[in-house]
């Protein structure tokens, strides 16, 4: 599913480069549930973004499925974000003047697809998350880990083959947290690749793979 090879990524500060990511060789199959770890400024967030085409990367290569990943045009990455990937963040995303059905819905509308398939399938996937009652809901009438539910049902809207989730319990209490890995955990089960960067252990644990970065490169990669 996910191929790197000796891949680097810099910032330019104060007009000078500032790597980040040194040399990072990391492959995750399809299927996997994976957490990303690492104290901040370890380069967890950039891999991340590389990860979910969102930020170029300088070197090295980056394959998702069969595709080579390396000097896209934005509407080039913006076809294989809408194909491949779903994102979930810790502070949801969600926007405030719509009900659930619609934020799960948006991603659908980018897509062209009709109004009535599109609020199908994201009222389909609200039962699926546990929120099919409050589907007619605003974000402000929703708790944090409702919030987060929506935000997940939105990620895979699209059917996308790799969810990555970034920090998703990060907001919530221990509880919720728990319901939300359970729910990721179920998505992965379902056959999504599912990679989450957490800082949080008892999130990490959850994961039958765990990859620790440090200063921009891979210290350990464990498999449980």
């Amino acid at each position: 599913m996910i191929r790197l090879r000796e891949l680097r990524k810099s910032y330019v500060m104060a007009g000078r480069p500032l790597p980040v990511l040194k040399g990072i060789d990391l492959t995750i199959p399809t299927g996997e549930l994976a957490a990303i770890t690492g104290s901040s400024g370890s380069g967890k967030s950039t891999l991340l973004n590389v990860l979910g085409i969102l930020d170029a990367y300088d070197s090295g290569s980056y394959e998702l499925g069969d595709v080579l990943v390396k000097d896209l045009t934005e509407a080039r990455a913006a076809e294989l974000r809408n194909k491949y990937v779903g994102f979930v963040f810790q502070s949801f995303h969600l926007l405030p003047y719509k009900n659930a059905t619609e934020n799960v819905a948006l991603p659908l509308y980018y897509a062209g697809i009709p109004r009535r398939e599109r609020f199908r399938r994201a009222n389909e996937l609200l039962e699926r998350v546990g929120l099919g009652d409050r589907a007619d809901h605003l974000p402000n009438q929703l708790s944090g880990g409702q919030k987060q539910r929506v935000a997940i049902a939105r990620s895979l809207v699209t059917n996308p083959r790799l969810l990555l989730a970034d920090e998703p319990t990060g907001a919530l209490d221990s509880a919720t947290s728990k319901e939300i890995m359970d729910l990721l955990v179920e998505v992965n089960r379902a056959g999504t690749t599912v990679v989450v960067v957490t800082h949080e252990s008892v999130v990490a644990d959850r994961c039958p793979r765990r990859i620790r970065l440090v200063d921009g490169l891979i210290a350990e990669d464990q498999h449980s």
